[in-house]
């Protein structure tokens, strides 16, 4: 029998000009300021000879996604604050705490990418990754919060209505918060979902719900100039089920993730991969897991019973290598060859006893 389990961290050039190019692209004029920033905030290197592999680029990107959102969110709750100051409106002004709040989510998830950048120990052999799968149940939990601060304030309002100043400072104010919110939402997102962040992803969920609250402040502004004291605190309940079904798709996204799902479709590419592998006479069975914003998979393959041991290697390193191409955000593969006479791991514990009886 020949067994073979290979680890490997696989770097792609053009993976890597294809990265580039999409950040030039979208963030050159953000290139100058971003560079003083991150050379302040961010672990860096001036030895030549660092190399840089896929996934440490992705961190860079989501480190990058957080502190530009942050500072987005920042200048909005600034320009809510100075409206807030001149109308007097309490209902912006805690719509004004609000997006203060939801940009500080950003902190827990930078921590959690700088972990995932610390090497594996002999205590965390798989690295730090899953930290970032920490920080989404924080995010999820803020949002949780977010639904039953909306839902409360909603009904109290329903139940004492109070009527809502300086309507046209108030609407504009509105109108600031939902396009920054939008904004960083759709940024978040996007950055997430290219770099397989589910943390992420529900952060930028959780900065639309914002964006929807603060569309709220801009309805019930709407609805007060019509005389209608009752349009706050109804579309105030609306926020709040907006919200609520925000959280639904951000906690099982998250819990998904925890539970190491993965899309089908990406278990279907790895067998395709395998399958084309020359000796690779069936492919047992495949399993990938997410460690933070990673993928790791594991296979069991079938060859012929009389290849050497170094044929059988051979084979389990191209299969990993080909998996590497065919599998995106894959940077590492465990492969096990067994023989075409005794495929499946159900064979091994009597191969195990076989190998013993002489010694008894």
């Amino acid at each position: 029998m020949n067994d073979h389990d290979h680890g490997h961290s696989h770097e792609h050039d053009d993976h890597k000009h294809d990265e580039h190019e999409h950040g030039h692209r979208h963030d050159g004029r953000l290139a100058a300021w971003w560079h003083r920033l991150a050379h302040a905030v961010v672990p860096h290197s001036h030895d030549s000879r660092a190399k840089i592999d896929p996934a440490l680029e992705s961190s860079r990107d989501g480190l990058r996604a957080l502190w530009i959102s942050l500072v987005g969110l920042g200048i909005t709750a600034v320009a809510q604050a100075v409206i807030v100051v001149l109308s007097g409106s309490v209902a912006l002004l805690g719509d004004t705490l609000h997006n203060v709040a939801d940009a500080l989510t950003a902190v827990p998830l930078g921590i959690a990418f700088l972990l995932g950048r610390r090497a594996a120990t002999r205590a965390y052999t798989y690295g730090y990754g899953r930290a970032e799968d920490l920080a989404g149940i924080i995010i999820v939990a803020v949002i949780a919060a977010s639904a039953i601060a909306a839902a409360w304030t909603a009904v109290t309002r329903l139940l004492h209505p109070t009527d809502v100043t300086h309507l046209p400072w108030v609407a504009a104010a509105g109108l600031v918060g939902f396009a920054g919110n939008e904004l960083v939402a759709q940024y978040r997102i996007r950055v997430g979902r290219r770099i397989g962040s589910a943390a992420l992803v529900a952060d930028g969920l959780h900065a639309r719900t914002d964006g929807y609250t603060s569309l709220a402040v801009l309805a019930a502004a709407g609805g007060a100039a019509l005389g209608w004291r009752w349009a706050d605190p109804v579309v105030g309940v609306v926020i709040a089920v907006a919200i609520t079904l925000v959280l639904k798709d951000a906690a099982r996204e998250v819990y998904r993730r925890l539970m190491d799902a993965v899309d089908p479709a990406l278990v279907d590419q790895a067998e395709t991969a395998l399958r084309a592998v020359d000796g690779v006479r069936d492919v047992a069975a495949v399993r990938l897991r997410w460690i933070g914003h990673r993928l790791h998979a594991e296979a069991e393959l079938v060859v012929d019973a009389d290849l050497s041991l170094v044929a059988a290697h051979e084979i389990a390193a191209d299969a990993e290598h080909q998996l590497t191409h065919a599998v995106p955000r894959l940077t590492g593969a465990t492969v096990h060859t067994d023989p075409d006479s005794h495929p499946g791991g159900h064979h091994h514990p009597d191969l195990s006893h076989r190998r013993r009886q002489p010694f008894r």
